[in-house]
């Protein structure tokens, strides 16, 4: 019998130029040596493995769409070629596959399929910033995009933060780029001046800036999260 493939989730770099900074050799190895990729967008996959110095033509390569717009049933043949021996990778657009990413729907079909999957080591932007936070990292809540209008917005956010009191739980949370700064005020304006607030933008970047202050001093600073990629924790100290 023919030995299966492997399905591998391949973490992207979070904007740093520089791959081998941020991900062990290993990676690299394991990236040039398939030709079958699960991406969300297939300009910016390209990208990614020329910077790689991919070998060969991408016509050559198998890129599967999935993203927001992929109809699930779609998806049923693309893990298919692990079965002729071959692997078969999930490349994130930025940090770790399946997390506040797509992917999920596949990892579940390859272990209905008693498919081997295996998470390659590389920067997820929610765990640096729980790590630089200070905040309780034994009891923590990602919450992924939290609602876009104001009043339900500030209503999630109270509600939230009652967590964080009554718990001790951190509350994790990210939002578009351009709308970063709707939430800082949102968040301002919601909170308890006591309750802590850690921003973590653009990490991994030169540009990376994190802190952790109090509501109540968060509002005497206006940082510039504008179209950065941001990472939002409340939390106590």
């Amino acid at each position: 019998m023919k030995k299966k493939g492997s399905l591998y989730l391949i973490p992207a770099d979070l904007g740093s130029a520089n791959f081998n900074a941020i991900f062990p050799p290993f990676n690299k190895e394991v990236i040039l040596s398939i030709k079958n990729f699960i991406v969300e967008d297939l300009r910016s996959a390209r990208r990614f493995l020329k910077k790689l110095s991919y070998p060969g033509n991408f016509d050559d390569v198998n890129f599967m769409i999935l993203n927001e717009h992929t109809d699930i049933a779609e998806t049923k043949d693309y893990l298919d070629a692990i079965n002729n021996g071959s692997d078969v990778g999930i490349l994130s657009e930025a940090g770790m596959p399946c997390i506040a990413d797509p992917g999920n729907v596949i990892v579940q079909s390859a272990h209905r399929r008693n498919i081997k999957v295996i998470s390659l080591i590389g920067p997820s932007s929610i765990f640096l910033a729980l790590a630089a936070s200070g905040f309780n990292g034994q009891n923590f809540s990602f919450l992924g995009y939290i609602p876009i209008k104001p009043n339900e917005r500030s209503s999630f956010l109270k509600d939230i933060e009652k967590r964080v009191w009554k718990n001790n739980q951190t509350q994790i949370f990210i939002e578009a780029p351009y709308r970063n700064m709707k939430l800082y005020e949102s968040i301002l304006n919601s909170c308890d001046p006591e309750t802590m607030l850690c921003i973590a933008c653009d990490l991994t970047l030169d540009s990376e800036y994190i802190a952790t202050k109090s509501i109540k001093d968060w509002k005497r600073t206006k940082p510039d999260l504008h179209k950065k990629p941001t990472v939002f924790l409340l939390s106590k100290y």
